[in-house]
């Protein structure tokens, strides 16, 4: 069933969070008709989280979803990145010691491009970068991947949206191709992905979190998925979410993240869901297969 617009304020629908995609992808990654398998920031069981290199390690175990995080630099700039902090996953208290607290936001793209943000993980990938979106959508692209795009915490990123969409757009990933099958832009902030809707409704999009069955009608106005933690999870709660049919006229998907193991990759695939998102996509493609 479609349901009417409810309106709903990112507070009431705040939740839990993760990624994912939707059900006509649900063999990439995995065997059969098993969930998808999405890498989570990359293969980053094995590189450097939200770097190219994490990108080219999925493509090399045969995962073809990846998910990345999206924030913003002090001049305006999209750079894939978790945390709102560089401290975490680069060298920027060494580089830049005097800038506590290391906020993405305060410093500039040339600033961040000069970060080694490999070697925190390995010495074998030390020089890594932290990349721009442009050119993370563009090796996803050379790569035949297929993209989870999440925007992170887009409340301290006013415009984030139209922004991400451009760079989207100018990168050649609003085309029909990648629309169609290659795209999903998730948040944990409901009135972002509103937004994503609002802005472009041909983008599929999906919410991160556990909203009450209650809620999913408002939901299914504008998220094509529900996409919760694990732990969060049950057939229920997965059965009643596929019960609603989303903005694009398919039944709500659900993602759930995230899985590192084959145990717990069974059982949640013993839900139905349409997808697990995973930092060791290989142990779980080889458990749901």
């Amino acid at each position: 069933m479609h349901v009417r617009a409810v309106a709903v304020t990112t507070t009431a629908l705040l939740g839990v969070a993760l990624t994912a995609p939707l059900s006509h992808a649900r063999a990439d990654g995995a065997g059969g008709d098993g969930p998808t398998v999405v890498a989570h920031r990359g293969a980053s069981g094995y590189a450097p989280e939200n770097t190219l290199a994490a990108v080219d390690r999925a493509v090399e175990l045969g995962i073809r979803w990846v998910e990345n995080d999206v924030q913003r630099t002090r001049d305006g700039e999209l750079v894939v990145l978790h945390d709102e902090s560089l401290a975490r996953t680069t060298d920027v208290e060494e580089v830049f010691p005097d800038r506590s607290p290391w906020k993405v936001k305060d410093f500039t793209a040339a600033e961040i491009a000069r970060l080694d943000a490999g070697s925190w993980f390995g010495p074998e990938y030390a020089g890594a970068r932290v990349p721009t979106l442009e050119q993370y959508v563009n090796r996803v692209d050379h790569n035949h991947q297929k993209l989870l795009l999440e925007l992170k915490s887009p409340a301290l990123y006013p415009g984030i949206e139209q922004q991400t969409l451009k760079v989207l757009a100018n990168e050649g990933w609003l085309d029909r191709r990648h629309v169609a099958g290659r795209l999903v832009v998730q948040s944990f902030d409901a009135d972002s992905i509103r937004t994503v809707h609002d802005l472009k409704p041909a983008v599929k999009t999906g919410f991160l979190g556990t909203p009450a069955v209650s809620d999913l009608p408002a939901y299914a106005e504008f998220a094509d998925q529900i996409n919760p933690s694990h732990g969060s999870l049950s057939m229920g709660y997965v059965s009643a979410v596929h019960a609603f049919t989303g903005p694009h006229g398919r039944p709500l998907e659900v993602l759930t993240w995230t899985v590192n193991d084959a145990d717990t990759a069974r059982r949640v695939a013993g839900y139905d869901v349409d997808g697990i998102i995973t930092n060791k996509p290989d142990v779980v493609r080889d458990a749901v297969d």
